[in-house]
């Protein structure tokens, strides 16, 4: 009889268990909805109808150029939260010889200077940006070692 009320104890106490750990996944999985709901939409920054402009080079060829952009295309998806970016665009050959000294602080043989067009909604960006307002000719500046990936260094105006 003891056994008896022994695994009835124990069924109880189980089944308790079992619905403790189910309310917690429960939990869980609302906590993970409404993450994915409200946050997942205001992480990074929009790119979806960038333009890009394909400028003539003497010095760098369309996939050159290509690959800085897309350098700060991914970037700007991932870290420019409040922001859209409108268009990008390679600045020019006497643009980028104008600002060789970014390669040299960097130890790098070339430099490549990208300009873009690119709004901002009213949560300013990460702060440090006017909100509600469009920055135009905002400049990239990415460097690299000839046959290497392009390094973004720095960018602003």
């Amino acid at each position: 009889m003891s056994e008896k009320i022994e695994m009835q104890n124990l069924t109880k106490e189980f089944k308790r268990k079992n619905e403790n750990v189910s309310a917690v996944l429960n939990i869980i999985l609302i906590i993970l909805i409404v993450l994915l709901i409200t946050g997942c939409n205001n992480l990074g920054g929009n790119v979806k109808n960038v333009k890009t402009n394909h400028i003539q080079s003497n010095i760098y060829s369309k996939e050159d150029i290509d690959n800085a952009i897309d350098i700060i295309t991914k970037e700007f998806e991932k870290d420019w939260t409040g922001c859209t970016l409108k268009e990008i665009y390679y600045s020019g050959d006497d643009n980028s010889l104008a600002h060789q000294d970014w390669a040299d602080r960097n130890s790098a043989d070339e430099v490549i200077v990208l300009l873009s067009t690119f709004d901002v909604d009213s949560s300013g960006g990460d702060g440090s940006l006017n909100p509600n307002s469009t920055y135009e000719d905002w400049m990239w500046i990415l460097v690299r070692n000839k046959g290497e990936k392009w390094i973004h260094v720095d960018h602003g105006y």
